[in-house]
């Protein structure tokens, strides 16, 4: 207000303005390049109407995941037929929509199985490629099949569907991988092999034995994917987006169609959840440290310097430079192939470990560790189960490395321990028998009864009869122990559980 109080003078009045001016909304943007469309119009887009430009080309090739995902187009194609007879069973699709959907579904199948189908990057995924083409073949009904679902269920459920089926699939493989080695060890019950601890010759056990071994680590992988396959198993469709939805669905019924167990219990958890891939692929990466460690004995087993093994020339390779070099580069191969399968579930754990729920762009990254995972460990298998019923072993090598190591000597102990040798005693004498054996350069049941008793006085002689090879094998009749006799045993157990 002015120093003198007096009241400065009003500004004349302008007209009002119209009423129809004051209401009119902005005009929408001009679109850099294309037809004139209004806000909101994003071309090509199956979610393009909140937008009011198209993506950026950089963005474009960055975010596609139809590069990889394209792989899921059978589970796709499975989930959205169940959706869509669903839908109509519960009145959100007419009979003829729904007839219509399935029929342009099945058709689409067989043009992606014949290479027919035309993936396009700007669609970004899978299931937008096929979602565009079936609305492009059958019209109106094709944009209705989305009705109640999300991208976010639908490739939860499509990931738990491929899931299951690569289960399966590996499951198969290591019964089939578990079956040669029990026809091996059934043939190879009564050869002799030096056992190992710290890669030093321990004690003799039967061929067929270790065969067995190997055999029960694959059990073991067999168990824990048909453990994953029961998490595996729950529908997740039917969650949305993340809190469910407005439409009638009858899940129950598309469970029943998909073949899943169970329903998922909580929408948000059943976008976001991806500990079924992360236990596959957890699996696989022990199935694969298994075949690694049968590889690594392959490998040293089959070098000159063991000799117990012969590898097929067909599952070797040769030298470019040494004429004489046969490589067992399948084993070797597995062996490396290992690390791969081990960091794909690393890769799982820390694109998990920071996202909030629910659904979260980075989870397009699941798909290639858990793919590489499968195939990895299905390649392996597959080669090893060609590979193991091929195997020839060198009976009269393996008797000779069991002989090399003094591999008797706790037998000895233990015939001492019979005669009322305190165990520790008897350890500490047949020790110094392995030394005297070993400074002269022979076998232990090749000393002299003199020479053996030098070390105790409770040797006699029946000695000999404890600590040859294959009495010292027939001697562990314990369940589950390297006799022959257990071995035939545990086979018979093995083909009744079957």
């Amino acid at each position: 207000m002015p120093r003198s109080g007096k009241t400065p003078p009003k500004p004349p009045r302008k007209a009002p303005a119209r009423r129809s001016a004051r209401r009119a909304a902005p005009a929408p943007p001009t679109p850099a390049a294309g037809p004139e469309r209004f806000p909101g119009e994003s071309p090509g887009k199956l979610w393009g109407g909140r937008f009011g430009e198209r993506t950026d080309a950089r963005v474009e090739a960055f975010s596609e995941s139809v590069s990889f995902d394209r792989r899921l187009w059978r589970q796709d194609i499975v989930a959205s037929t169940a959706h869509a007879r669903m839908l109509a069973k519960v009145g959100v699709l007419s009979l003829g929509e729904a007839a219509a959907i399935v029929e342009g579904l099945e058709a689409i199948a067989r043009d992606i199985e014949a290479g027919r189908f035309e993936w396009k990057a700007e669609l970004e995924d899978v299931h937008m490629n096929i979602e565009a083409a079936l609305t492009e073949r059958i019209g109106a009904a094709g944009k209705k099949l989305h009705t109640g679902r999300s991208r976010n269920d639908q490739v939860a459920t499509d990931l738990r569907l491929y899931v299951r089926e690569a289960i399966d699939e590996l499951t198969a493989l290591l019964e089939a991988a578990a079956a040669a080695l029990l026809t091996l060890a059934q043939r190879e019950a009564d050869t002799v092999m030096p056992g190992f601890t710290h890669l030093q010759i321990a004690q003799p056990v039967s061929l067929g034995h270790h065969l067995l071994a190997w055999r029960e680590m694959l059990v073991r992988d067999r168990a824990r994917l048909a453990d994953a396959r029961q998490r595996a198993n729950v529908l997740p469709l039917g969650s949305a987006a993340l809190a469910g939805t407005v439409y009638p669905l009858d899940r129950e019924f598309v469970a029943e169609q998909l073949g899943f167990a169970a329903l998922s219990e909580n929408s948000l958890d059943a976008v976001s959840d991806r500990d079924f891939a992360v236990e596959f692929c957890a699996a696989c990466a022990l199935l694969m440290v298994h075949l690694s460690r049968i590889s690594e004995e392959l490998i040293l087993w089959a070098s000159p310097l063991f000799g117990f093994v012969r590898l097929p020339d067909r599952f070797c390779t040769g030298s470019s430079i040494m004429p004489q070099k046969k490589n067992p580069d399948v084993p070797e191969l597995v062996r490396g192939k290992t690390g791969r399968v081990i960091g794909a579930l690393n890769a799982l754990l820390v694109l998990l470990k920071g996202q909030p729920l629910a659904y979260n762009r980075d989870n397009q990254e699941d798909k290639p560790p858990l793919f590489d995972a499968h195939d990895t460990a299905a390649a392996c298998l597959r080669v090893y189960v060609a590979l193991l019923p091929e195997l020839q072993f060198d009976r009269t090598r393996l008797r000779e490395a069991a002989a090399e190591g003094y591999s008797t000597a706790t037998d000895l102990a233990d015939y001492l321990v019979r005669k009322g040798v305190p165990f520790r005693d008897a350890h500490h004498a047949v020790g110094q028998a392995v030394a005297y054996a070993a400074a002269r350069g022979c076998a232990l049941d090749a000393l002299s009864l003199e020479e053996l008793r030098r070390f105790s006085d409770r040797i006699e002689a029946d000695v000999y009869e404890h600590i040859r090879l294959e009495a010292s094998l027939a001697a562990r009749r314990t369940y589950g122990g390297t006799a022959p006799e257990q071995v035939r045993a545990a086979i018979a157990r093995a083909r009744g559980r079957r």
